[in-house]
This record gives C-alpha cells, structure tokens and sequence, in this order.
C-alpha cells in the first residue's frame, strides 16, 4: 500500500501539468522516453549495457567527459596533468560538487565530494563480483594498495605501471563515477535500484519494468552563463518494450523522443531514401549522424567446450563462407533505409582515425566464394552441412531471417533462435550459443575499444571476449599499441589486428549503425554525438 501511495503521488507531481491556478506547478517540464531494452541497474558500476549508461549519466558524473565532438573535457576535476612518462595522472577537483541528499548522510544532507571517494569508487571496480570493468584497470600500478591516491581532499593521483595511450579516454566511462561509500553501505546490492550521484538529476523512484523517474538536482554544480543547470525539472522513463506500442506513443506526443532504427516504425514516417516524409517534417525533428557502433554476428570459437566440439562453426571455412553469403549493403538498404552502412571494411567502424577500408578488406557479397568454401570445408552445396542456430532478439528477427533466406542459397540452413533481450545476454556471457546477434559500441573513441573484444586474455564471462578469439599475433599487436605514442604506428596497428579478425572470422559484421533520433518539435537543446550518449541536463522544454 505504502509503495502504491509514492507511485500515485510521483505520478501526480509529473503528470498534473494541467492543475488550473497552481502556475508552478503549470510551468514544470518532464522529459520522457522509453527504453525497450529495460535498465538493470543504476549503479556505475555495472554501466555496461546501453540502456543503464543513459540513465547513470543522467544521476552520476566522473573525472572528465566526453564532449559532442570527442574531445575530452573536465567534469569534477577542474584540471590534470599526466606525467612524462605516461604513468601518474593527477587531477585537481572542483570543491563545490556535493552528493545528492540522503538518509545515509548527517542531517539527511548530501556532503561534499572529496579525492576519498574516488579512490573508493575507483578501488570498488577492482572487484569483479561488483564491478563489469575490472579488465579496464589491469594497467593500474596497485602496489600496497596504492593505484589510487588522495593526495589532499581536492587532488586525485592514478598510477600506471606501463604507459596506455586511450586511458584518458577510458575514465570518461561511467563506470568511474563518483559514488558515496556510506549510501553503498547503507544500501548494499540495492545500490542499484536506489542510486546516489552528484548529476544533473537525482533518483526519485522506480517501479522496475513501468516507470523510472529521475527529478532535479537544485545543488548541481555545473552552470551555463548564470543559470545553473539543469534546466528540466524531470525525467520520465518508461518500458514499454513493443516497437509499435512505444512508436505510437511518441506521434501521439507522449513521449519527447525516440532513438535509434529498431524503435522507429521506419515505413511509416521515413522516405526509403531516409529522411522524414513531407508530411512528418513539419511535426518532428530528425538528428542523424554516424555512430562509433558495429552491428554484428558473433561465433563462439573455444573449441575445449562442449558446445563448440561438434559444432562445424569451429571450421573457419564455415565462418568464412557465412561472411560471404549474404548481401550486407541490399540488407541496410531496405531493412534500415538507409541509415548505416554496410560492415565490408573490418569490425572497426568509421569516425574512429584508423578506419580504413583501403588497408582492411572485410567481405562483401559473393555466394560463388561461399560455395567455394563449403565445398573446401567438405559440405557440397551444403550437403551433410548440419543446420545452424542463430540466436537474436525479437527485435532483430526480420534482419535474421533476411540472412536466412540468402545463407540458404549457398546451402547453409540456418534455424533462428529468439531468446528475450536480457536472457541472450546473459547466455551470450555465459557461453550458452555459439552463434548470435550482438553490438559493440564505443566507451571511449579508440579503436582499441573494439579489438579489445578479441584480446585473448578479455574471455567471457570476466571480460568482454565473447567469441573466445586467441590469436597470439593479434596479443601481440593488441599488448604493443597499448603503449605506443606514436598515433601513425599504433592506428597501423589497429588496421594489422582488424584485418587477423576479417581473416580468421570469429564474427561476421554486419554494419556500421547511424544515431537516428526522432525529436518533438517544442524540446530545445538536445544535442546528439558519434557515442549516442544522452545528456539532458541542457535540454529544454517548451
């Protein structure tokens, strides 16, 4: 009952916008969208999904951040200085960034952020029982404890054991973001679904599965002129996880934007060369723009586990002949309008420096190829060649059934498995398909970002190597370029361990995606990026 009070309470403070004579009340904005994916959790933490990242970098702020045009700017720390040698990181923070109020604190009010805390938060993502990033911090100089230092209350101090050219970058992430060590404590493993920051918004509650509201924080310490932000006074999510249920919502206007190809109903609104039809342009804003992202097919390739021992995906030929089987560019033409492009240059997508496709040759559409390597392989036209299962969401079927049709042609039966979102993940982690759907998209805008999914020593489930990849030349190129300064030499690098991939298979790229967003015409302020991160704390509502 009382849980049933505080929802139908929030659900008077965001939706009583109409109360006639309560002006406040009146002049109060909330910015909605839906989240098909659903969050798992609101602790940085475990920001290593998507959906979870957008909304802990409403709530949370780190070190530094990532600008609109990739550059790296000061978020809590005002200023750092990175040593000669590339080993020691010291950063000075602002003095006026406190915690959100909570009940864990003295009198209820939120205290100020000190290096403390961040050696905390930092110290935190060590464990891997807690934390999805510890593969990031396997560089970090933690003798006697001491990778991470407070030199003063307002100086952070980081140590490296080897030089890392992207680790500037990495701490953009928002798995290191500042977290209060009593609200951890106070909160335990329910950290996650009662979140404490210092962001531009504050947690106010979540029905897991219907709502997720975030209100503003009146203490936040960033400002734009003399306003300080943000300028919305909420944020509301909502889960509704039916493409056509959620698209109809936002022509309906109750929701202020929707994001992303596989949440727009595409025929209806987009013309098939991608833009808005003549008769949405006027209702609607459209941003679009190339996104640091690789749609893929991933192959789980150890072949000590049972799953992959009688599985002919263990034949790179097999893998090889997938990649040739089927028409990538036709596949984003009709099934995405357009918007990407089609994966034919390595796994490494363009925007990023050492994107080349003149040095990496991936695979374009060629079935005679892939007969060619079914016959080599020893399957004929497919003959004897056992059906292989491919396991995606609902929300990719159509796009796995296009590849069906056309792998069939070359003889290669495929069965699709459709597994809900979050179970796949898990299974994927978990090493229970040996073929599936997934993405990859940038943390930070390095290229090492993406090969770091094939590093040998990154297997799943404590990494992110899903495919179980080991190439002792691609370790080697990977362990050199980590340290090399020289950007000419390490992108060389780059292109040299992109093209081991495209020559071994253990994935099968599909395109480069496209940031889309679908944007009601009264919200100012909301900006897009090459990460598709979303910030709102200068957005605003008319």
């Amino acid at each position: 009952m009382k849980n049933r009070f505080i929802y139908l309470s929030l659900a008077v403070f965001v939706f009583s916008c109409s109360s006639p004579g309560d002006k406040k009340r009146d002049a109060r904005t909330v910015f909605k969208y839906n989240e098909m994916g659903g969050i798992s959790s609101l602790d940085p933490a475990k920001s290593s999904t998507f959906e979870n990242i957008w909304g802990v970098n409403q709530l949370f702020n780190g070190l530094v951040e990532m600008s609109d045009k990739l550059l790296i700017e000061p978020s809590i720390a005002s200023s750092w200085k990175i040593s000669p040698d590339g080993l020691n990181y010291t950063f000075h923070l602002h003095s006026n960034v406190f915690f959100h109020d909570n009940d864990a604190f003295p009198d209820g009010k939120g205290r100020k952020v000190t290096a403390t805390d961040f050696v905390y938060s930092f110290n935190r993502l060590l464990d891997a029982k807690t934390s999805n990033a510890t593969t990031l911090l396997t560089n970090i100089d933690n003798k006697n404890g001491k990778g991470f230092e407070a030199a003063n209350d307002t100086t952070f101090v980081i140590h490296l054991q080897k030089p890392f050219t992207p680790f500037l970058g990495i701490l953009t992430m928002k798995y290191f973001s500042v977290v209060p060590k009593e609200v951890i404590e106070k909160e335990g493993e329910d950290f996650r679904r009662r979140p404490c920051g210092t962001g531009p918004f504050k947690f106010k509650m979540w029905e897991e599965g219907s709502k997720l509201v975030f209100v503003k924080n009146p203490n936040y310490f960033e400002m734009e002129g003399s306003d300080r932000l943000p300028y919305l006074d909420a944020i509301s999510i909502s889960f509704i996880k039916d493409r056509e249920t959620s698209f109809l919502n936002f022509l309906k206007g109750d929701v202020d934007m929707v994001s992303g190809v596989d949440a727009i109903n595409t025929d209806e609104v987009l013309t098939t060369e991608g833009k808005l039809k003549d008769e949405y342009a006027a209702k609607m804003k459209m941003q679009t723009q190339p996104f640091l992202k690789t749609d893929y097919l991933g192959f789980f390739i150890d072949e000590n586990q049972p799953i992959v021992k009688n599985s002919p995906l263990k034949i790179k030929a097999i893998r090889q002949a997938i990649n040739y089987g089927f028409d990538r560019k036709k596949m984003v033409k009709y099934l995405r309008k357009n918007l990407g492009k089609a994966a034919t240059a390595g796994f490494i997508p363009p925007g990023l420096p050492s994107f080349d496709e003149t040095k990496v040759k991936g695979y374009d559409y060629d079935p005679d190829k892939a007969k060619d390597l079914l016959y080599a392989a020893g399957f004929p036209g497919g003959k004897g060649l056992p059906e292989i299962w491919l396991a995606t969401s609902e929300q990719y079927m159509e796009l796995a059934e296009y590849i069906q049709a056309q792998l069939a042609e070359s003889g290669i039966k495929i069965r699709i498995d459709v597994q809900k979102a979050s179970v796949l993940f898990q299974s994927i982690a978990d090493l229970k398909v040996n073929f599936f759907r997934k993405s990859w998209f940038a943390d930070y805008p390095d290229a090492e970002n993406f090969l770091s999914l094939f590093y040998s020593k990154n297997w799943s489930p404590k990494g992110f190597n899903y495919t179980h990849y080991s190439n002792p030349q691609f370790d080697m190129l990977y362990e050199k370029s980590q340290s090399e300064l020289n950007d000419s030499i390490r992108y060389d690098d780059y292109q040299k361990m992109d093209q081991l991939l495209m020559n071994d298979a253990p994935v099968v790229p599909l395109y480069y995606d496209q940031v889309v967003r679908l944007v009601q015409n009264n919200i100012e302020g909301l900006t897009s990026n090459p990460m598709n991160m979303l910030s709102l704390k200068r957005v605003k509502k008319k």
